[in-house]
């Protein structure tokens, strides 16, 4: 039985944390950089490990470590070398698990909670890119190149005892097929796989979220499938569309509800942490057991998702 599995056994919604970058940028973080948090990496580690604990003590079930943009050719850009990029790579592991012990240190934290878990966040080509192409999905590359470059990442993450994969913010169906044969060179380790989307039915490049979820309900690594950084008013119909074409558990991670103007770098409308509960109890209603938050989602969204999932 996988992990995702073990823990639905026990309780009805598995909680998934909420932001990394925006919470640190709200930290004093300046993330105006191609390297977005995994610069924070290499300038200030233990902000990361603090954002962690924070969404443990907010009722967060996994964290994603900070690695989402962590490759060897974005840290060779800086002028890293490639052992120097893995050890930064595995450092996002160590520091979610360095939070999730100290978390569980204390008996008090132990009560009705299961030991939270450590994603290793595997972000799309696209987010390497660092110019919105996973929310577009408008590169073109060969299933082969998207598996050479995903290999030493993934390498590095597995190795430093992730407990699964987040592989996160895809915007094209090829990808998922390179991460899935990818996986196979991997055979004890299993990954979640979430896509950005356009609308209610479509992923970033056009493709429908059925096919997709479709093709993944077939592999038995992908453990579960769902949606991340995306506007949270897309996500009840991407569910229902999901639900349709698996019985494998979906996951919602999706912003704030906020938007990003790429234009400014800014971003735009208002969110609030109470609004976020009451919607992803919504999308609990719709099918989804692994609820989070991403982009501008705070400790206090994930809080809220907590106060009804566990009662």
């Amino acid at each position: 039985m996988n992990s995702i599995e073990t823990i639905l056994k026990n309780q009805r919604v598995a909680i998934v944390d909420g932001a990394m970058a925006t919470e640190l940028e709200h930290r004093g973080c300046d993330l105006n950089d191609a390297l977005w948090s995994a610069k924070v990496l290499l300038e200030q580690p233990e902000l990361i490990r603090a954002v962690h604990l924070d969404y443990f003590n907010a009722g967060a079930d996994f964290a994603i470590t900070a690695s989402y943009q962590a490759t060897v050719e974005g840290f060779a850009q800086r002028g890293l070398s490639r052992e120097q990029a893995l050890d930064l790579i595995k450092k996002s592991v160590q520091l979610a698990q360095e939070a999730r012990d100290e978390f569980w240190a204390k008996e008090e934290n132990r009560i009705g909670r299961i030991r939270p878990l450590v994603a290793g966040s595997v972000g799309s080509y696209g987010a390497f890119l660092a110019d919105g192409s996973e929310y577009r999905g408008d590169y073109n590359l060969s299933e082969d190149e998207l598996i050479a470059f995903h290999r030493p990442r993934i390498e590095a993450l597995i190795a430093s005892g992730a407990d699964l994969l987040a592989c996160e913010t895809i915007p094209r169906g090829i990808e998922a097929r390179a991460l899935i044969r990818l996986l196979a060179e991997f055979p004890n380790t299993f990954a979640w796989f979430t896509f950005t989307a356009k609308d209610g039915e479509h992923i970033s490049n056009g493709e429908r979220i059925a096919d997709v979820a479709a093709f993944l309900d077939k592999q038995s690594q992908a453990i579960a499938i769902g949606i991340n950084c995306t506007s949270p008013l897309h996500i009840p119909s991407l569910i229902r569309e999901i639900k349709r074409n698996t019985d494998k558990p979906i996951i919602v991670y999706p912003n704030s509800g906020e938007y990003y103007s790429a234009v400014t770098n800014t971003w735009h409308g208002e969110t609030s942490c109470d609004k976020f509960g009451l919607q992803s109890k919504e999308w609990f209603g719709n099918g989804a057991t692994l609820i989070g938050g991403c982009c501008r989602t705070t400790p206090g969204h994930i809080r809220e998702v907590s106060n009804w999932a566990r009662k």
